[in-house]
């Protein structure tokens, strides 16, 4: 998938869950949604995004979320 696709995807996701009043349950939440909707395979691709880049384009409560996370085991990312 489209890099930048998923930026937006996952910062329509952050938007959404940074209006909670406790910043650590929303970043909790983003990254569950990311474990629980996107293919590992997309996982891994932002994974490797946030790595490469810094988070380039991504809102920071996502880069936080992100980072949470793991790489899906046997998943190489698509560039």
């Amino acid at each position: 998938m489209d890099i930048q696709n998923l930026v937006k995807m996952a910062n329509q996701i952050g938007n959404f869950f940074a209006a909670w009043p406790d910043r650590q349950l929303g970043r909790d939440e983003i990254a569950s949604h990311f474990e629980r909707f996107w293919d590992p395979r997309m996982r891994a691709q932002i994974i490797a995004h946030v790595e490469s880049t810094g988070g380039e384009g991504l809102e920071g409560i996502v880069v936080e979320a992100i980072a949470q996370l793991k790489v899906p085991h046997s998943v190489e990312p698509s560039h």
